[in-house]
């Protein structure tokens, strides 16, 4: 016979987020005892089975049917069997046991020194060729390591890195921040890339300072290349007048090809007709690359191995 409890005890059903979350934190621990008991409707076989002193399990299924206000159980000697309320129960105990395992699973999978996962962000710009290289080379020695890839602006890679989702990222300017550590891995020198039939593309080198009439395409505020080149004007003693503001490198050399302005760019994977790209004699014009993780935050070997690849490409990371 179903035996009956003090309503005392019981957590009172509501809606608010803080005791949902109250009743998750007392009701977790007891699931598995609750479907290893339900599996067996046998106290005492199931306890052998977990390997915990009956009494233990008792105590805890008590516990449970006293937390939800419900009979899961009807007690026959020293057997059991559930009630409609802990069958009801049980379906969606046991789901969310199968999700707890599988998650388990992924996060042991992705661990793996030989099949785990690596998070990796990086700029649009080194997608092209220098990603493409690195991930070949890295994966010369560790040919079953997955990568879940991430192109983005600087800015936005270092905010999923603060949130946890990705493990590594190239990205330009090398921040300086107390929660990231970043190391400087190389530089790019940027050009100035002017139509093909601007009077400047006669001439293979310019002072910046000579563009200080000319309209600029740059990128949007926020990323890396748009500060650099703001940076870069101020030093030439200029302003940027700008025209057009875009997401991708590529796109700002259409828009220079277009004859709809000048910009300032790293080197284009594969030479775009339309323009011509002039060398900055002064100032210096180049970006520091550099990869970025976040302080204190555990590697997974994966993780690890990649890190330390990275790091061992000092100086030469971009393709010559």
């Amino acid at each position: 016979m179903a035996h009956q409890h003090s309503s005392g005890a019981r957590l009172s059903p509501s809606s608010d987020i803080e005791d949902r979350a109250e009743m998750s934190k007392v009701l977790a621990p007891r699931l598995a005892y609750f479907a290893g008991v339900a599996r067996t409707e046998h106290v005492t076989r199931a306890a052998q089975e977990m390997n915990v002193p009956q009494s233990t399990l008792s105590r805890s299924m008590a516990r449970l049917e006293q937390d939800l206000g419900v009979d899961l159980f009807a007690r026959h000697g020293r057997t059991v069997s559930l009630t409609p309320a802990g069958r009801t129960f049980l379906t969606s105990v046991e789901r969310a046991l199968a999700e707890v395992e599988r998650a388990a699973e992924e996060v042991r999978a992705d661990a793996d020194p030989t099949t785990g996962k690596v998070a990796f962000g990086f700029l649009h710009t080194m997608g092209a060729e220098t990603v493409p290289g690195l991930l070949q080379a890295f994966r010369a020695d560790h040919p079953r390591v997955r990568f879940s890839l991430v192109q983005n602006y600087g800015e936005a890679m270092l905010e999923r890195l603060r949130a946890g989702e990705l493990d590594l990222c190239l990205t330009s300017p090398v921040p300086d921040a107390p929660d990231l550590v970043a190391r400087r891995l190389d530089e790019q020198k940027l050009r100035l890339v002017v139509p093909a039939d601007h009077p400047l593309a006669t001439r293979r080198r310019i002072r910046l300072a000579e563009a200080a009439d000319e309209t600029f395409v740059t990128l949007e505020p926020g990323y890396g290349m748009r500060r650099i080149t703001d940076d870069l004007c101020k030093e030439a003693g200029f302003k940027p007048r700008i025209a057009f503001e875009g997401e991708e490198a590529e796109t700002l050399r259409g828009l220079v090809a277009a004859g709809l302005g000048v910009a300032l760019l790293p080197p284009p994977a594969v030479p775009r007709p339309g323009v011509v790209e002039l060398t900055v004699t002064a100032p210096r014009a180049a970006r520091e690359i550099g990869v970025a993780w976040l302080e204190g935050h555990p590697d997974t070997p994966p993780v690890a191995a990649f890190k330390k690849f990275l790091l061992s490409r000092r100086g030469s990371l971009l393709p010559t």
